[in-house]
């Protein structure tokens, strides 16, 4: 998702999103360390979209942006 499009949702969304990407990204961890990760790539992709979605969240809380 883009930043774009993430700005269009909600304060409560955000948060709600941004925990699944956390438990998503616990997920990725554990595949990585039992040797059942077929991309290492998704980490990278997945820690992006955290950033992303918090930054949006707190522009939010701030009042910035839209």
């Amino acid at each position: 998702m883009s930043a774009q499009d993430l700005r269009a949702l909600s304060k409560e969304e955000l948060q709600k999103k941004l925990d699944e990407l956390r438990a998503t990204l616990f997920d990725l961890r554990m595949k990585l360390k039992t040797g059942r990760l077929d991309s290492t790539a998704d980490l990278g992709k997945t820690r992006k979209e955290i950033a992303r979605t918090a930054t949006v969240l707190r522009e939010k809380e701030l009042g910035l942006g839209g």
